[in-house]
């Protein structure tokens, strides 16, 4: 008797996680064959993609190689790109893999499933405005990170040579407060100071102006009054100059158009409003909600066929309330640990059991400069409002509970020394 292949595809922090559990519990054992697919041969966690993309976190240090993680954690890893579905035949159609000259390096091929889970993730919404695909950039995934990154470098560098005769204004447009915009103004700010010490760049904060662009009435807009309040305050601080309740409505290769008639001039634009599931959903034939999310019942299973499991932002999972389950990093780690209990469960021939999302509270990081963010206080459902180095050590907590999951405590430990000394013996930004 065969055993039963579950195939992942999407291996970002939940998934990851998932195949992670899966093969240790099920593909170490022999009980299951587990695949993950993913067009990437490495992996970040998400969260930390503004980082990046200002040098703050060298990617080449903290992403995953798949290839040798699935080696010790007993699973498969296939690159590759989703680009059909056959539910009937049980097969994925994965599309060509190209090198930078367009030569083809994996042919087109498919792959037969016994289970599959769907972890696609979440790409930026652009709402079809015009000009943002051909002047802004987006940072959905690392790649997109470090193309920013070198843009800022050169852009600063550009910048630094006018700043020996003249007093230039550096000028940035962030387009979405949520919080990779609002994280990722902060460590721009960061970023150009550390430039400056190094002596990269004869530019410094003041000739920096940021704009941050919202058009909810405030940055933000899901989180508590509280934590919006301070962070708006701590933004301004800074000299960022916050825009709510302002809708973009074109994006040219110098400037920012809004709909109450601003001009913003800009030199770097930085897309970060609103996310959406990626396009491929939409020619799967599976059930989708508002976003392209795929609609799923409460154990996670889509609504369309029992073999097929999605979860994560690409997902749209129903709570009690009649709501759907936030698009959030901690949702996925919590759907991740469900969806694995109830793959098993439904090995052994076991009921599924349904997937409670618990709020854990949310945490914005401001660089080096604060952290703000509240955390769930218990089953009473009361908000603790956090701030300073408590709320750093809680943000930073967070990346470490992913670290453990996909290496281990003993490993993370081993991580987080190495981390440690890698502050004493490497600068702060990644120069090159």
């Amino acid at each position: 008797m065969s055993i039963p292949r579950i195939v992942v595809v999407g291996g970002g922090a939940g998934g990851l996680e998932l195949v992670t559990r899966l093969g240790r519990r099920l593909g170490r054992r022999g009980r299951a064959e587990i695949v993950l697919v993913d067009h990437s041969p490495t992996h970040i966690w998400k969260p930390l993609l503004h980082e990046v993309a200002t040098g703050a976190l060298d990617s080449g240090l903290d992403e995953i190689a798949y290839a040798s993680h699935a080696r010790g954690n007993g699973y498969r890893f296939q690159r590759g790109t989703l680009r059909g579905l056959d539910r009937q035949r049980r097969r994925l159609h994965l599309a060509a893999m190209l090198d930078d000259d367009g030569e083809e390096i994996l042919p087109a091929r498919e792959l037969a499933y016994d289970r599959l889970v769907l972890s696609l993730g979440s790409v930026s919404n652009d709402f079809a405005t015009p000009g943002v695909a051909e002047y802004c950039h987006f940072i959905d995934s690392p790649g997109q990170a470090e193309a920013f990154r070198r843009d800022m470098l050169d852009t600063f560098l550009r910048y630094s040579a006018a700043a020996q005769h003249e007093s230039p204004r550096l000028r940035v447009g962030i387009v979405g407060g949520g919080a990779t915009g609002v994280e990722l103004a902060a460590q721009l700010y960061d970023a150009l100071l550390m430039l400056h010490s190094y002596g990269v760049t004869e530019l410094d904060h003041h000739q920096l102006d940021i704009h941050l662009i919202e058009a909810a009435d405030d940055v933000l807009p899901a989180l508590p009054e509280r934590v919006r309040q301070a962070v708006r305050d701590e933004l301004q601080g800074l000299g960022v100059q916050v825009l709510t309740a302002t809708r973009v409505t074109q994006v040219e290769a110098d400037a920012i158009h809004t709909a109450d008639g601003q001009r913003i001039a800009t030199d770097l634009a930085v897309w970060a409003a609103g996310i959406k599931a990626p396009d491929i959903l939409t020619e799967l034939g599976l059930t989708l909600a508002k976003g392209q999310r795929i609609v799923v019942d409460d154990t996670l299973r889509s609504v369309d066929d029992p073999d097929i499991f999605a979860f994560g932002d690409c997902a749209s999972c129903p709570q009690a309330d009649g709501s759907s389950v936030p698009p959030r990093a901690q949702a996925a780690h919590q759907q991740a640990q469900r969806l694995y209990r109830n793959l098993r469960a439904q090995i052994d021939g076991k009921p599924l059991k349904p997937f409670v999302y618990r709020d854990r509270g949310s945490l914005i990081s401001l660089a080096h400069f604060e952290a703000i963010g509240t955390l769930m206080r218990g089953a009473s459902a009361r908000r603790l409002f956090v701030e300073g180095h408590l709320a750093k050590f809680f943000y930073v907590s967070l990346y470490r509970l992913h670290q453990r999951a996909v290496h281990g405590s003993l490993k993370t430990g081993i991580i987080v020394l190495v981390d440690g000394l890698n502050r004493f013996i490497r600068p702060r930004l990644k120069l090159h």
